[in-house]
This record gives structure tokens, C-alpha cells and sequence, in this order.
């Protein structure tokens, strides 16, 4: 579209409106500061040039510190933005982000609570490899404690970002490098979208198509191109991976009774999984045919362009699955 701001600009927007509404928003990560160009993609450019070093402050390449060190100054009543540049990289950082963040409000009984934002970047479409495009949401959805989100556009990025800088428990704020530099409708400041709360982004009647992130774009052109065929498919844009939006995806299917639930990681054990199964436990009398799920393949995201290019579900293969489950 014409006009309009990036995904990228949003999410820096975000910050800055979160930084200087609250003073106690900080933001810490590999290269966050303008001396490095605000992060290797400049998403945090500006930031520290207007708030501060002391309020934005680049580290050392030790993802467990970055998280440890957010988590130690939100138990002192600050509100840490840390980046974990890429999601695999999360992993380095599992001990922190799992048995402290997600479990210490839990283990004090409810006395303390770690309200942290984990940004981080990943997806596949740039030929990183596997140790830098994978989709990594499900281990977090499976961890209590813990929310998750990953937006498709530029206003539900500033909307979700300043709902997770606003949440009082750990939240993971997935981007998507291929789109960073989506353009759409600029977000009014302030705006707040509800962790949990899908967006139906199309209406239909045939099929319900249930996606997030990147796989909205791709789920968006099939749904154009089922038009075309005659189906009349629902796009539901899940925004929020855990909590998920249970009742907008179920009344959905429960009018089409046929849902492909889509996502770009690895189609084995994950959110697509835990989305059937709830929907197959609720609606089994209504459902015309079995739930089909939609993800990559079960593999590393491949290095070689052609490979990368066919591990993950695209337009054409969405539009496919859909026919199918009308045929």
C-alpha cells in the first residue's frame, strides 16, 4: 500500500511511546544503542539518541545475561524490554526464561511477578539458515507463565508491543524478518490490542482458515484466490499464540464446520496441534471433516534458497488444502 508505516517503524514506535509514558520502561539487548545502529536491522535506531544510555543499553552477546539481568530489574519495579536478536537463540536462554520469568510468581505465591518483554526476531525467506529462522512459539505456549504473541501487521505490532510492555507477567513478542518491511495503517498512539484477542480478518462461510504472522500474508492471497473459485473462506488472525482466542476461533468453525489451522513452524507438536485438538474436542458433531493443519517440514530451515523456499506453507499450498476439504 501506498503511505502508511513498516512493521519495523511501529515496533520502534511502540518503544519510544512506552519510554516516554513510563519512565520505567528500559531496553537491553545486543546492539540496542545508536553507537551500534539501534540493532542489526535499526528497530530500535533513535532510542537511545532520546532516552538515554541508561535507559537503552547494549550488551555483550550473552542472551542467558540479557534475560537474567531484564528479569532482575523487573523484580526491582522497572519494566525491561530485552531482544534476543533471533528466536533460536532463546534457547541459550531457556534456564531463565523458563524456571525464573515463567515460574516466580508461582513460586512465591503470587507475591512477585516479572513483567518482562522478550522481543525477537525469526522466519525463514532470507536463506539464515537453521540456527536462525526457526519458529520456536510452541515451547513457550507449553510453558505456564509465559504469553506469547507474534502480530501480521504494523498497528497490531505497536498495539501488542504496548500490551505486553503493559502486562505484569512475561511476554514473548515474535517478529517476523521477512515482513518488517510490510507497510499498513499507521497506528493511532496509544493503541492497545488485547493480548488473546484474535481478529477476524475476513469473513466467510465455506472454511475457516486460522493463521498468525507471517502465514496471514500467504492465508490473506489464498483466500483471494478460493474468492475466485467460488469459496467463500473466514480468515481468523490469531495475534495471540498463548493465550489463544478459543471463542472467536470456535464460533468461526462452528458456522463454516470445516478449519486449516496454518503456522510456519514445523507441523509436529505444534500450536496447530493444541488449536485441532480443542476445536475437535469442542465441535466434533459439527465439524464436517477432520481439522488439517498446515506447517513446515519437519526439518531445519534449509540453507539452499529452493529448499527454503518449499519448507514452509505458502498461498498456493493453503488455497490447495482448502479445495480439498471441500471436495
Amino acid at each position: 500500500m501506498m503511505g502508511g508505516i513498516t512493521i519495523l517503524e511501529s515496533i520502534n514506535r511502540a518503544l519510544a511511546d512506552a519510554m516516554e509514558a513510563d519512565e520505567t520502561v528500559l531496553i537491553l539487548g545486543e546492539d540496542v544503542a545508536d553507537p551500534e545502529d539501534g540493532g542489526v536491522l535499526g528497530v530500535t535506531k533513535g532510542l537511545s539518541t532520546r532516552f538515554g544510555d541508561h535507559r537503552v543499553r547494549s550488551t555483550p552477546i550473552a542472551e542467558q545475561a540479557i534475560v537474567g539481568a531484564a528479569i532482575g530489574v523487573s523484580l526491582g519495579g522497572f519494566k525491561p524490554v530485552a531482544e534476543i536478536m533471533l528466536m533460536n537463540f532463546t534457547t541459550v536462554a531457556m534456564d531463565m526464561i523458563v524456571n525464573h520469568a515463567a515460574k516466580l510468581r508461582f513460586m512465591s505465591g503470587g507475591q512477585t511477578n516479572v513483567p518482562i518483554v522478550i522481543r525477537t526476531m525469526t522466519g525463514s525467506g532470507f536463506a539464515n539458515g537453521g540456527q536462525h529462522s526457526d519458529y520456536l512459539e510452541a515451547w513457550f505456549a507449553h510453558t505456564a507463565g509465559i504469553k506469547v504473541v507474534a502480530p501480521s501487521n504494523p498497528s497490531d505490532a505497536y498495539g501488542l508491543l504496548r500490551s505486553a510492555i503493559d502486562d505484569p507477567d512475561p511476554v514473548i513478542f515474535i517478529e517476523n524478518l521477512p515482513t518488517y518491511f510490510t507497510k499498513g495503517e499507521a497506528p493511532k498512539s496509544g493503541h492497545r490490542v488485547p493480548i488473546g484477542k484474535a481478529s477476524v480478518v475476513r469473513e466467510g462461510s465455506d472454511v475457516t482458515i486460522i493463521a498468525y504472522a507471517k502465514m496471514v500474508q500467504e492465508a490473506a492471497a489464498a483466500v483471494e484466490a478460493l474468492a475466485g473459485r467460488g469459496i467463500s473462506a473466514e480468515l481468523i488472525d490469531l495475534r495471540s499464540i498463548a493465550p489463544w482466542d478459543r471463542e472467536t476461533v470456535l464460533a468461526s468453525v462452528k458456522k463454516t464446520g470445516l478449519a486449516i489451522v496454518v503456522h510456519e513452524a514445523v507441523t509436529p507438536f505444534g500450536a496447530g496441534a493444541e488449536i485441532s485438538s480443542v476445536i475437535h474436542e469442542n465441535l466434533f458433531d459439527t465439524l464436517k471433516a477432520p481439522v488439517r493443519r498446515l506447517g513446515a517440514a519437519f526439518c531445519p530451515v534449509p540453507f539452499s534458497r529452493p529448499l527454503e523456499a518449499a519448507f514452509a506453507p505458502d498461498a498456493a499450498a493453503i488455497e490447495a488444502a482448502a479445495a480439498k476439504l471441500l471436495a
